[in-house]
């Protein structure tokens, strides 16, 4: 085989298939290495770590990990008057965490606080409920192919819906 020198990404390739590690760019690199993936999958498994109690009241912000000056830290964000239970669920949660990983991933919570705005902003939602369909409508009427009009249509339906 050929041995090529690429000065981009690879230092040397082979010629034929790669494996996945070696088509990624340099940055997305980085961040796995990092340990992003102990983020997404905190997310994805929050409710499973916290139970549903607090998985009502409580979301992860940001994992830190560790280095020369710091420990793992994640960050969780708490509705305002909630905090002493998450704060007496600590331990269980860095050890809920650490079993679920299988290894010591978090030594450290940090909570911060935050206002119910997410609900206040879904009342106001309520009241304008199809102004988007109704601003656009003649707009939509004046599109001469019918599928785009239709994809339009349900464009806005799926958009008010988030």
């Amino acid at each position: 085989m050929q041995f090529k020198n690429n000065t981009k990404q690879r230092s040397q390739s082979i010629q034929g298939l790669r494996s996945f590690k070696d088509t990624l760019p340099k940055n997305v690199k980085k961040i796995i290495n990092k340990k992003g993936h102990i983020y997404s999958e905190t997310l994805g498994n929050w409710k499973y770590i916290v139970g549903v109690e607090l998985f009502k009241v409580c979301y992860p912000k940001t994992f830190k990990n560790s280095n020369k000056f710091g420990v793992s830290t994640l960050v969780i964000m708490v509705k305002r008057g909630r905090e002493v239970d998450v704060e007496y669920s600590k331990k269980e949660i860095i050890n809920k965490m650490n079993n679920f990983f299988g290894y010591s991933v978090v030594e450290k919570i940090k909570l911060v606080t935050f206002d119910n705005e997410y609900e206040i902003s879904v009342e106001n939602d309520k009241n304008s409920k199809n102004v988007s369909i109704n601003k656009y409508k003649n707009r939509f009427n004046n599109v001469k192919n019918e599928k785009i009009r239709k994809s339009l249509i349900e464009f806005t339906k799926v958009f008010r819906e988030k």
